[in-house]
């Protein structure tokens, strides 16, 4: 669960980089177990805050985490994003997982942050699954299902010791869905302001979750997408940690958008990796996807305000013929004034140099208009 890309291996930073890595490391270790024996007194236990999965007909990717809680706490509430973070993780916690109530006897334990194929030769056939030092369980799950991506069609369902079993929508995508969509969250969708590192910090940890603001018209645009390709799959795909993913979740049902699988990134600093960066985060998830779904071609969706345009022109220049468009949603101004501002800095990235049709726009009805003709030739 710690396997390092090339570019992320410790060995290869600076001595400075270095040490402070392992240093944070060995801190947050501290806190664990320092946390771990408080809780124990306070007669806490684990419980499992399960993730929405996706997959095909054939096998499924499943996610979910262990934390300890209180006796009585209830798996995938509405917090404040505070809360999430200082969730206490239960690790190396045995877990059994079933998919519409069939239990899962034959499962793939995935790798974190790196994208596992399907192998056969990985199978393990036990009664249950071992999360891993932070209490994250990724499973690939070979089965048989019938293809649906309304929520109501498929369930995975999870369970650990002295607790009820709790479940979480599984997207079966069909063979026959063409085309997809990539979408990232932070200021795309959601307003955060992540180029001002106060108010997204605001924004993320102390902000009520019903109060989180809507980017104007983007509902209209992913509904209107959702519209052309009937059985399109939605994957949100955002560096927001995995500690959020209740209240992103929420948003999304609130707000209109197209229900789909999160794919969220994993803060917890582990030895050989430290923390993913985010365009390593969405470039192996892309990656991911592009594989599970060779037949499909993607609408990549992102905003300027962080590095979604470069990440985005790399997929496309990686993924040739796979990448029908790509859209970028501009900040404006007051989102995007920070210290960047400042120091005589552009806080924004520009619009990507790629062969892919890029569109760009302060809202979803500014890039609607410009983008639906493009798209209606598509289908043609």
């Amino acid at each position: 669960f710690d396997p390092p890309s090339k570019r992320e291996r410790i060995e290869v930073k600076p001595p400075i980089t270095r040490f402070i890595r392992r240093a944070v490391t060995r801190v947050f270790g501290v806190w664990s177990r320092i946390s771990t024996q408080v809780v124990r007194q306070w007669d806490w236990y684990p419980r499992v805050e399960p993730y929405v999965g996706y997959g095909t007909g054939d096998y499924s990717r499943l996610i979910c985490r262990t934390v300890y809680a209180p006796r009585h706490a209830q798996s995938g509430e509405l917090i404040r994003g505070i809360r999430g973070m200082l969730a206490i993780p239960a690790p190396r916690t045995h877990v059994q997982a079933s998919i519409d109530d069939m239990p899962l006897n034959t499962v793939q334990i995935g790798v974190s942050e790196v994208y596992d194929k399907v192998d056969r030769t990985r199978d393990l056939g036990s009664e249950y699954a071992i999360s891993d030092s932070a209490g994250y369980l990724d499973l690939v799950a070979e089965h048989r299902l019938v293809p649906g991506i309304r929520s109501e069609e498929h369930r995975v369902s999870y369970s650990v010791a002295n607790r009820k079993p709790v479940s979480a929508n599984l997207y079966t995508i069909p063979a026959s869905a063409k085309v997809g969509i990539i979408s990232d969250v932070d200021d795309t969708i959601m307003i955060t302001q992540a180029p001002v590192p106060w108010k997204a910090a605001y924004n993320l940890l102390f902000l009520d979750p019903k109060k989180k603001a809507s980017v104007p018209g983007m509902s209209v645009l992913f509904t209107r997408i959702a519209d052309l390709f009937p059985g399109a799959p939605f994957f949100y795909l955002s560096t927001s940690p995995w500690n959020v993913e209740s209240s992103i979740r929420n948003f999304i049902t609130d707000h209109g958008f197209p229900e789909g699988p999160l794919l969220l990134r994993d803060l917890d600093p582990r030895p050989k990796t430290f923390v993913p960066t985010g365009p390593q985060h969405k470039l192996e998830f892309a990656e991911q996807l592009m594989a599970d779904f060779p037949d499909m071609k993607f609408i990549l969706v992102g905003d300027d305000g962080q590095k979604d345009p470069t990440t985005y022109a790399t997929i496309a220049r990686r993924y040739p013929g796979r990448v029908l468009a790509i859209v970028i949603r501009e900040l404006s101004p007051r989102e995007s004034t920070g210290l960047a501002s400042v120091t005589g800095l552009t806080s924004t990235q520009p619009t990507p140099v790629t062969d892919v049709p890029v569109f760009t726009g302060t809202t979803g009805s500014n890039i609607l208009k410009t983008m639906l003709p493009y798209l209606k030739t598509v289908l043609r």
